[in-house]
């Protein structure tokens, strides 16, 4: 699934659908709808494409719109393997944390939680103090290798 598909598709299930569902019509998030198709070609070639300041302005929009809580924001591991995940991480790491596990580590590069571990085990990752990774060393290894270059 490419960023716009899956904005789309997360705007659909956690905005639309429930619009939808209270308002007993579908008219309304139907015209929602056809605006957000427009939106999010934008949103996506600001993220993929932007200078970092448009960029970091848009995700938080949507994580803050899609993502909403008092507790701040704790994806499973597996999100930061998504494409939105992976655009995040580059933008921004992660939006509330300077460390993570190394199994959620492993999900932002592309690599098992093994993987993270030989990278600290070698010194080509640091690690945090509270035993993770940070979060900015991930972002700035992205930002330099492919995640797909390193074998777990």
């Amino acid at each position: 699934m490419d960023l716009a598909g899956q904005l789309l598709r997360l705007l659909d299930n956690r905005l639309l659908d429930p619009l939808e569902i209270l308002l007993d019509d579908d008219r309304p998030a139907d015209a929602i709808r056809t605006l957000l198709r427009h939106r999010v070609a934008g949103w996506a070639e600001t993220l993929e494409h932007g200078d970092d300041t448009a960029a970091v302005h848009v995700i938080a929009r949507l994580i803050g719109t899609l993502y909403p809580g008092d507790d701040g924001f704790h994806p499973p591991a597996d999100w930061w393997r998504t494409p939105l995940g992976q655009i995040v991480v580059r933008r921004v790491g992660h939006p509330y944390a300077a460390s993570v596990s190394l199994s959620t580590a492993g999900a932002m590069l592309g690599i098992s939680r093994q993987g993270v571990h030989d990278l600290v085990r070698r010194g080509r990752l640091p690690r945090h103090p509270d035993g993770g990774v940070p979060v900015a060393a991930i972002r700035d290894r992205l930002r330099t290798i492919p995640p797909t270059e390193e074998s777990p």
